[in-house]
Parts: C-alpha cells; sequence; structure tokens
C-alpha cells in the first residue's frame, strides 16, 4: 500500500501492548500505600487494567478513607518500588513482534510516541527492562497518566496537540478504546494483554489484531489508511 504522506503519529499504550502484562507477585500499588502509612493493609482494589497511575492511586486510598493528601507520596513510593524491582532484575518481556513494528514505523517516518497510564519515569523503566531502546520513541510527542486520575485526560491533551495530522492510540484494553473515542483519536485494538479478540470486537476499535507478528501489515494497513485528526471544538 503506498502511505501518504501525512505527519503520522502511533501512541503505544505500554502495559499488554508493548510490553507484556506484570507477573511479580503483589499489587504496586497497594504496596506503595502501605509504605505511605507505614502500615500492613488489606487489599481492597484488586488489578484494572487500562486505568492511569493516579486513577488507581487515587482509589486504592478512597478505599481505605484515608486523606487525600496521601496521594502525591503514594506516588513517590509507586516510583521507587518500580525502581527496586528493576534493579533487582525483575523485568517485562517484549509483547510479540511489538519491537519489530515499532521499527517498521520508524522506517515508514512515522512517530512512536507514548500514551499511558504510567509516569514517563514508569514508561522508560518497563521498556528498558523489556529490552526497547527508549530513544526510539517521541517522548515530546508522548502523553503519560500519573497526573491524570481519568484516561481521557491523557487522551485529550494528545488530541489537542495532533489535531490536523494523523494520529492512532494502539492499546489492548476497552477503556483504552474509550478514551480513544471520547476525543476522536481512532484506537487499532491488540489482543496481546488480558482481553481476547472477541471482547476487544467489542469495542469502537479501527481494527483488531491478534498480536504485532500475525497481524502486523493488518496494523500498518489500517493506520496508513486513516483520514488526519479534526481540531478539537
Amino acid at each position: 500500500m503506498e502511505h501518504h504522506p501525512v505527519p503520522t503519529t502511533v501512541l503505544w499504550d505500554i502495559d499488554g501492548t508493548l510490553v507484556m502484562n506484570a507477573s511479580s507477585p503483589g499489587n504496586l500499588y497497594h504496596l506503595a500505600l502501605e509504605r505511605a502509612v507505614g502500615r500492613d493493609l488489606v487489599l481492597r482494589v484488586g488489578h484494572q487494567h487500562g486505568r492511569t497511575d493516579a486513577g488507581l492511586i487515587a482509589e486504592h486510598v478512597r478505599a481505605h478513607e484515608l486523606d487525600t493528601d496521601l496521594i502525591p507520596v503514594v506516588s513517590g513510593h509507586l516510583r521507587d518500588l518500580t525502581e527496586e524491582r528493576h534493579r533487582s532484575g525483575d523485568h517485562r518481556s517484549p509483547a510479540p513482534g511489538a519491537a519489530a513494528l515499532v521499527a517498521r514505523f520508524t522506517a515508514l517516518g512515522w512517530r512512536n510516541g507514548l500514551l499511558t497510564g504510567n509516569s514517563a519515569y514508569r514508561a522508560r523503566v518497563k521498556l528498558e527492562g523489556a529490552g526497547f531502546d527508549p530513544d526510539t520513541f517521541d517522548w515530546e510527542h508522548s502523553y503519560f497518566g500519573d497526573t491524570e486520575v481519568e484516561r481521557t485526560g491523557v487522551t485529550s491533551r494528545a488530541a489537542a496537540a495532533l489535531a490536523g495530522t494523523r494520529a492512532v492510540i494502539v492499546g489492548d484494553t476497552p477503556r483504552d478504546g474509550e478514551a480513544a473515542d471520547a476525543v476522536g483519536i481512532p484506537f487499532l485494538a491488540v489482543a496481546t494483554g488480558v482481553y481476547d479478540v472477541e471482547a476487544l470486537r467489542a469495542t469502537g476499535a479501527v481494527t483488531v489484531a491478534r498480536n504485532c507478528v500475525v497481524d502486523a501489515q493488518l496494523i500498518e494497513d489500517a493506520i496508513a489508511a486513516l483520514p488526519p485528526l479534526r481540531p478539537v471544538d
């Protein structure tokens, strides 16, 4: 397929999309909250894929009826725990074919950005641990969720910055799709996280890929066919 010379930004989610979901024991948000209060707590919030760091921290704090002033303290401990696990050798695995597809998009002249619920720091650590070169990604055209309780806050910033160019969000959860739809950015789903192809077909995705190996051409062609984003009202 001939690719139209429209500036193109592919906004990759990280967990379940570029890197496989964590297999390490324990809920890192809960552990960060325990460090913040200095005692053991009952786990009241389970894993919720597609949420932002800020949103999950706030939910853990609310679940224990603690003061919201604790949120930035918990966020600091989350960063520390992420660094400690990375240094201990607890790294993620790359999702099948993701690195090759990132390289392919670079060769096409497309920007590889990030749109994730993580902070920029946690994003970099996870990518490095999974063997990605962080410099492959355009950090100036990447959007993070460490200060946004709702994922739509992240996608809204991306939509405003990329209006008039071609952009797409690549993610693995219905929440990724909902946040993309809310601001008019196309969503492309990959079934490399906890949701299978059938579940992702129920989203508004422009296409659903099994993974970035068997459906690499499907993904590329779907992005190449997208029109530029409309300006934000």
